[in-house]
This record gives structure tokens, sequence and C-alpha cells, in this order.
């Protein structure tokens, strides 16, 4: 049995052309430690953090790969997942694929041009920590083409939506079919690439990890090669930050608002 609902967010790994680059940075900003799979599996390295699984690393076979961070949806049965991206204009570009007793991975891009992946577990689960420091906390889609890919995740997920009050910002939150979309319930979202972002920028997810302070990571992050993207700016969700590894790989950090 899945342990998480189809369409959540349960994995999220990390591409790189320097894996024990990779594994110095992210152990010393996220307290990470790591596995060892070896070259069955392509030396593909699970991140703990305090003991609980929270993301993977991975050397890049081919160095035309992007480095990049990437995402997965949970699905009780890929097959059929890649199906229903296939009929609502995605494109699958790795086909179910077992990986050992661990799962079955799939990878796709929306109709926008985003690549995500899918998971159907096995023996490998997926986050046993996330929402935590050190953890996973969020992921969102970054498109041009917002309606296209708005029909595809609802099509494909049954995601429950809502839309941001705020005018300012076009943001699409995504809750799982059956629930109520709130705060709450949401696991991700959809946000559009305005004239603001760079031109050459492609549609992309952006994985979120939470942190306790999100300026010390932000210059912790800064010290050990990574470099800031986006300077810590304050949400009503929380204090964020853009950071780029020491290899390029980007990603975002989130420290939740203080209690008073």
């Amino acid at each position: 049995m899945a342990a998480f609902t189809e369409g959540t967010p349960c994995w999220a790994d990390a591409m790189l052309p320097d894996l024990e680059a990779g594994k110095r940075f992210y152990g010393e900003l996220f307290g990470w430690t790591f596995d060892e799979s070896g070259e069955e599996y392509g030396n593909y390295t699970n991140a703990f953090h305090q003991g609980k699984r929270v993301a993977g690393l991975a050397p890049k076979r081919d160095g035309r790969m992007p480095t990049v961070w990437g995402v997965y949806f949970a699905t009780p049965d890929a097959a059929a997942t890649t199906r229903r991206i296939q009929e609502a204009g995605g494109r699958i570009v790795m086909n179910p694929t077992p990986i050992g007793s661990s799962g079955t991975m799939a990878q796709a891009v929306d109709p926008g041009g985003a690549v995500f992946g899918l998971w159907e577990p096995g023996d490998h689960t997926g986050f046993e920590k996330q929402g935590e420091p050190g953890s996973f906390c969020w992921t969102e889609v970054y498109t041009r083409e917002k309606d296209a890919v708005d029909a595809f995740y609802e099509t494909v997920f049954g995601f429950q939506v809502r839309d941001l009050d705020d005018a300012s910002i076009d943001f699409r939150v995504w809750s799982p079919p059956g629930t109520q979309p709130s705060d709450e319930t949401a696991v991700g979202g959809r946000s559009v690439i305005t004239d603001a972002f760079p031109a050459e920028m492609p549609a992309h997810f952006l994985t979120y990890f939470a942190v306790e302070d999100c300026d010390d990571t932000a210059a912790l992050a800064t010290g050990l090669g990574g470099r800031v993207t986006e300077e810590p700016f304050d949400t009503p969700y929380g204090r964020i930050a853009l950071i780029a590894d020491n290899q390029g790989a980007v990603f975002a950090v989130l420290a939740e608002p203080k209690a008073a």
C-alpha cells in the first residue's frame, strides 16, 4: 500500500556532476548523512536527516543532462498514470522502470515543458520525514502555459484547486482529490513565469526545504560555495530564499514564521 496519496509529492532528488561535492555541500547545509547504493543503481545515494530518509543525490550519467532538483509524485500504478499523462497532453521521457525492489520510476513532461517524476513505491516508500527543518516541505511548477498546465495536473492527479487571493501574484494551490482546498491540505502549486523572469528560463519545478533560519542557511550556503539567487524575503507562509548549490542546482529554503 502506498504511503502517500496519489499525486502527493513523495520524493525529491538532485542530479549532480560531482556526487561527493554534493554530499559535502548538503551534509554541511542541512546536516544530512548518506548511504551508498553502489554501481548497480548508478551510485544513487539516499540522504537522511536524524536517521530518516529525506532526499536523494545522484551522479549525472550524461554531461548534457541538467544539474537540477527534481520532484516525484506518488502513484499506486505508474503505468496507468503515464497513460493519463499522455491522454492529457503530456509526454513520457522515461517509461515506468522497476528500480530493483525499491519501486517503479517514470519521468514525464507537462504541456508547458516542466519535467517531473512518478514513483510507485516498493521497499522505498519515499520521504520518511517532511515539513520539518532539514527536509522537503513544498514544490511548485513555474510555467508560461498556465491554462494548459492547470487542466493537465487537475486531469492527471484530480487536484482540488484554489487561486490565491493576492492580486499581485497568479498562483494556484493544489490539494489531493477528496479534500477541501486549504493551507492544511495543500501539497503543491502552480506559478507563472512572467516578464519579470529571464526570457531563457525554462518551465520547471522548484523544490523547497524547511530550515530553522532562512538567513543563516543562505549565508552558510554561500560559505559552502553556493550562491543566493534570490535574497531572503518574507511571505505569509514564512521567510524564503532561493539558492544555487555549489554545482548550480537551484532550490528554495523556507523558515516558518516564528511563534509570537
